[in-house]
């Protein structure tokens, strides 16, 4: 498959560096496949109320 979506097992990584992505891009599968639906729903929301900046030259986030 081309994309990775929610509920895929990763096998090597336990650390993502990314940036905030768009809602409904492939990118936030990949984050949401990652840490979990929720988690990133909630982060994104304090994202936005504090102002942080999405895309690529935006504010980045490190999810462990």
């Amino acid at each position: 498959s081309l994309f990775i979506y929610p509920g895929y097992r990763f096998k090597v990584v336990d650390a993502l560096l990314t940036n905030f992505h768009m809602p409904r891009s492939s990118l936030i599968l990949l984050v949401c496949a990652f840490a979990g639906r929720e988690k990133i729903l909630s982060a994104y929301e304090e994202a936005v109320r504090r102002g942080y900046r999405f895309l690529s030259y935006g504010d980045a986030m490190l999810i462990i």
